[in-house]
């Protein structure tokens, strides 16, 4: 098995950072953080990740030192196994939140791939609402002008009401325990033909919306379950192994923050956020996002005899629940 190199796989500065993971050890999955270079077994802290950032028991004194992560050789054969940094969060996701996109993508179907009368069909929509659609604030009195004028010309449809609407479109990505962490398989249906993986960053959120750090994600879709009704959004997206994360969420700290993350739009990522994934077009709407999950998706943080449950899960079991989640999957494997 392939090891895990920091070096290739993390930012140049992970010796600068404060990382959450996870790692299946003899005892089971096993929270960790990483600092100075450093990994330390949290487990003696808190039962699981989603207790760890529950109660912010980020103080690396407090666990117990494994040794220098470069040494540790993780993923390789008779190594501990990197896992998704998450555990008992269910993953929300929130999609079609490209507005620029999704007005630009109506407007060349109306073209039909004429650029002049794409050209005249965004001066008249932007004659409606009085200015550039780049500059369009989904939910603001600007957008519903749009909307309304997309409606008098027979160009409205259900992505665009989410796209520029006030309400973002919300749905359960992953369960609790089923995503996958760093070098795993992801899960594809086999009766798909037409899928592609989905690189996000994940912003990691406590039960209570509040952001704490960012991670990498891939929220694998099936494009052609997709496209052939909104109605099957679940099975595009919510299936076996079908979410991974990681390797490590960097924590927020002096030295890495959100503005950090907004930096990385440029790479033309999405912004998702834990717990729920909340898959977001761009890093200004997190403060939305979160303020949604606050309101409707707070999530009950695992007390005592839960997070002790999953903590004593040996690995034996672990891997037959793994297995059990991957079972009738087409698998990829993924770097």
């Amino acid at each position: 098995m392939t090891a895990f190199a920091p070096a290739t796989m993390l930012a140049d500065d992970w010796r600068e950072g404060l990382f959450l993971g996870r790692i299946e050890t003899a005892e089971g999955p096993t929270p960790v953080l990483l600092k100075d270079g450093i990994l330390y077994d949290m487990s003696g802290v808190a039962a699981t990740a989603a207790q760890l950032v529950a109660d912010r028991a980020f103080d690396v004194s407090q666990g117990q030192a494994l040794g220098d992560l470069e040494s540790l050789n993780l993923g390789a054969d008779g190594a501990p196994q990197l896992l998704s940094p998450v555990d008992l969060q269910c993953v929300k996701a929130a999609g079609v939140t490209f507005a620029v996109s999704a007005v630009e993508r109506v407007i060349e179907e109306r073209a039909r791939g004429d650029a002049g009368k794409a050209a005249e069909v965004r001066a008249m929509l932007e004659g409606r609402i009085g200015g550039g659609i780049r500059g369009l604030k989904p939910g603001s009195p600007e957008a519903m002008v749009l909307k309304q004028a997309l409606i008098d010309e027979g160009m409205w449809s259900q992505y665009l009401e989410v796209a520029i609407g006030p309400d973002a479109e919300i749905f359960t990505k992953s369960p609790v325990l089923s995503t996958v962490g760093w070098h795993a398989e992801i899960g594809v249906r086999s009766d798909s033909s037409w899928n592609n993986p989905e690189p996000e960053i994940a912003i990691l959120a406590d039960s209570h919306g509040e952001p704490v750090g960012a991670s990498l994600g891939n929220d694998v879709n099936l494009r052609d379950f997709e496209g052939r009704s909104a109605l099957l959004l679940g099975k595009a997206k919510d299936n076996n192994a079908s979410c991974s994360l990681g390797p490590f969420v960097r924590l927020f700290d002096a030295s890495f923050t959100m503005d950090d993350v907004r930096q990385a739009e440029a790479l033309g990522y999405k912004l998702a956020l834990l717990p729920g994934l909340l898959l977001m077009a761009t890093i200004d709407a997190c403060d939305a996002a979160l303020a949604e999950v606050r309101r409707n998706h707070v999530a009950p943080t695992p007390q005592g005899g839960v997070a002790e449950t999953f903590r004593r899960v040996g690995s034996d079991e672990w891997n037959a629940l793994r297995q059990r989640f991957n079972a009738g999957a087409r698998a990829t494997k993924v770097a």
